[in-house]
């Protein structure tokens, strides 16, 4: 498991291969310096819901990974740079979903 570290030591924990991606699409994000909301579902077995925090240049943020970089899905990452130019933001979505595109009516 990887942890996104976010502002005042707030975690996140996301498998390596999901954070690994949303890692490269955040960062390409704000080398641009473009702000938006990240946005993610919670899994059952953490309560369910759904989680958004707006990603910005000025908030400190770290990654944490527990394997070696996983060769990346350029389909997916691109997805999730395609969903973080809609009103409500970046959703982190399954590999699956980002190579069928289902995304596109999120």
């Amino acid at each position: 498991m990887g942890t996104l570290i976010y502002g005042s030591g707030r975690e996140f924990e996301f498998d390596d291969r999901t954070l690994s991606h949303v890692k490269i699409a955040l960062v390409t994000k704000l080398r641009r310096h473009e702000s938006f909301l990240l946005n993610w579902e919670i899994p059952l077995e953490q309560g369910g819901g759904r989680m958004s925090i707006w990603i910005s240049r000025e908030v400190p943020l770290a990654f944490v990974f527990g394997s070696p970089p996983p060769a990346l899905n350029e389909r997916w990452m691109e997805a999730l740079l395609q969903t973080s130019q809609r009103t409500g933001g970046m959703v982190i979505m399954p590999e699956d979903a980002a190579e069928s595109g289902e995304f596109s009516d999120r």
